[in-house]
């Protein structure tokens, strides 16, 4: 017997403006702006038990549900169980054994608690974010579902958070999605130095156009709060020559009250490769992220009750793409040298040259 999918309903909140965004949304934007990871934050930024909760929904958790509340623990443990093996750590029984899960976000935001469980609450919480993807990745793995069945569940749920944007009025004029074909993904993947197929981010792509720049940061926000937890970008496949974070606080002058609280210092980004996309045109301008969309798989696992797996998570992480651009640079972005049939030329040229590099050719038989 499959188990029913649960439904997650997320509490309502307001739409974020940009002048209402503080410490906690800018560091979670520039995560996405510069495909970082959490791995490198040195604190949480929760301060009540409900943002925690919210947050564990949109994981696609409802630890009051026994059977999340009891892989939730799993976790913890293993996760305490390694830092204590691997390093001799010294994890206080505050963080090993909270009273409820959310405990440990609120002691990694400094919420609760004291400084020292902060600091390892902060350890512990990286550690099972690690142990989340891999169990996530591995069920997906093993469930008999096709990648077709996958991305139509994808995007069913996206569609679903669009259609609540366009309800509630932010600025979006096109929130479109598409799916490579299988010829885009071998000229993709015999573009790329390192061919593998696990590589190709984005077979499932969505792209948003926003009405004006200055709407880029409230419908990027909206997304982390409705679509998928900030700390599921994933590291180093953002591609951002629309909206670095420097303009961005220049843009919005009162963030500079916060940037001395900053994870990074502010001008980390200037320091960093910015090798962007080869077959782009060169004022071509675009912000490309990729997430681990997580979904749950209840239709597909047995009844909470009537599982036998050792592992018992119920949640995947599908990789998904996400391009966002306002209206006018999406305009800019057709013309000339950006066209995307001059990208898709630029991308077969230097597919072809690699093909036959150090071969004989046969030519095009034009009789």
């Amino acid at each position: 017997m499959k188990a029913p999918l649960l439904s997650l309903v997320l509490p309502e909140i307001p739409v974020r403006t940009v002048a209402e965004m503080g410490l906690r949304e800018l560091e979670r934007i520039r995560l996405i702006l510069r495909g970082g990871s959490v791995i490198d934050w040195r604190r949480m930024h929760f301060q009540t038990r409900e943002e925690v909760d919210r947050f564990l929904r949109l994981c696609q958790l409802d630890l009051s549900q026994p059977h999340d509340e009891a892989w939730a623990r799993s976790v913890l443990a293993e996760s305490v169980v390694y830092l204590r093996k691997t390093f001799n750590y010294r994890v206080a029984d505050a963080v090993a054994q909270p009273t409820e899960i959310h405990d440990l976000f609120l002691l990694a935001s400094g919420a609760k608690g004291e400084v020292r469980h902060r600091r390892i609450a902060c350890v512990v919480l990286k550690v099972m974010h690690v142990i989340q993807h891999i169990e996530g990745r591995d069920l997906l793995f093993r469930l008999a579902i096709s990648e077709a069945e996958l991305a139509e569940l994808v995007t069913e749920r996206v569609q679903g958070v669009a259609r609540e944007m366009q309800a509630k009025g932010l600025p979006v004029v096109e929130f479109a999605h598409s799916i490579k074909t299988q010829d885009s993904l071998v000229t993709k993947l015999l573009a790329k130095k390192e061919t593998v197929a696990a590589q190709v981010y984005d077979r499932t792509r969505f792209r948003i156009v926003t009405r004006a720049r200055e709407d880029l940061l409230p419908v990027l926000y909206y997304l982390t709060q409705w679509l998928f937890p900030f700390h599921l970008v994933v590291p180093g496949q953002t591609e951002n020559t629309l909206l670095p974070f420097r303009s961005v606080l220049e843009e919005n002058p009162h963030f500079e009250q916060v940037t001395h609280r900053l994870h990074l210092d502010k001008d980390y980004e200037a320091r960093e490769d910015k090798s962007g996309n080869s077959f782009s045109g060169n004022t071509y301008r675009a912000l490309n992220f990729v997430v681990d969309l997580p979904v749950r798989m209840d239709a597909h696992l047995p009844a909470p009750h009537e599982d036998t797996r050792s592992r018992k998570g119920r949640v995947i992480i599908s990789l998904v793409e996400f391009q966002i651009v306002d209206q006018e640079t999406a305009r800019l972005n057709e013309q000339g040298e950006n066209a995307h049939d001059a990208y898709k030329r630029r991308q077969k040229k230097r597919v072809l040259k690699r093909l036959s590099q150090g071969l004989v050719v046969p030519k095009r038989d034009n009789s």
